[in-house]
């Protein structure tokens, strides 16, 4: 059985738990708190030396970098290809999108949210959050006239964006402005299998947290979290850092 170091509000985690669930995947879990410096161990790093989580394990692959992990699972365990195309224009465009998350969304959800929650920045940047307002409306555009940001047919390009997504809102992101990326994040919530359980469910915890903290009128008691991420640092992930 393959074995998953993951951390529940970790992002990229799950995305690659999602996949899981989708492809009927059992996977043994190994849940490890970037936030209290448990991937920073001498024991985590001798088996993963980017110390970030997701961080699959199976016979003898180590693979770390959620993306990496979601396309090696379904092409390893999946049933078929519908999540991730084995056509090469097909996987092509789901590459894209997965690289546009990456690099582009899920980035400037690090620099804007992530990074002041962690204090390792010490307030918002306009400037960033015009890059994350830009990265929506380019995901907004992707999803003009189709169900999903490659097609009709889900993928997991959609599993790692819906995670990211979803840690947006968590923040006090409104998508209000975004209407086809609402009415994509209602499809997800009833096509992609347990969505509530994995996704739904943490990122209700996590902006419960959010709230307590802001009420408290305490961000220092988050500080250390920080630091992983180092992970999705969050890893990749940024966060993967958040990791992955």
């Amino acid at each position: 059985m393959p074995v998953l170091y993951y951390f529940p509000f970790s992002p990229p985690s799950r995305a690659v738990l999602l996949v899981a669930e989708a492809i009927g995947l059992e996977l043994e879990l190994i849940s490890l708190n970037p936030w209290t410096g448990e991937t920073l161990t001498p024991e985590f790093e001798e088996i993963n030396p980017q110390k970030t989580i997701p961080f699959l394990i199976d016979d003898d692959l180590k693979i770390s970098e959620s993306r990496a992990i979601m396309g090696y699972l379904v092409d390893q365990y999946g049933q078929d290809d519908t999540l991730y195309p084995r056509n090469i224009k097909a996987r092509a465009l789901v590459n894209q999108r997965l690289y546009f998350d990456l690099d582009s969304l899920f980035a400037s959800i690090l620099a804007y949210y992530i990074l002041v929650f962690m204090k390792r920045v010490d307030a918002h940047d306009p400037e960033q959050y015009k890059k994350l307002t830009e990265n929506f409306q380019i995901m907004n555009n992707f999803l003009e006239g189709q169900d999903y940001v490659t097609g009709d047919t889900l993928t997991i390009a959609d599993l790692s964006l819906v995670a990211s997504i979803t840690t947006a809102m968590a923040f006090g992101f409104d998508l209000e402005e975004y209407k086809n990326i609402s009415d994509w994040l209602e499809r997800i919530q009833t096509s992609a299998p347990g969505y509530d359980k994995i996704n739904n469910g943490p990122m209700e915890m996590f902006k419960q947290m959010l709230q307590g903290n802001d009420s408290q009128g305490n961000t220092e008691e988050v500080e250390g979290e920080g630091r992983e991420e180092e992970a999705e640092g969050e890893g990749e992930d940024g966060g993967e850092e958040a990791n992955e």
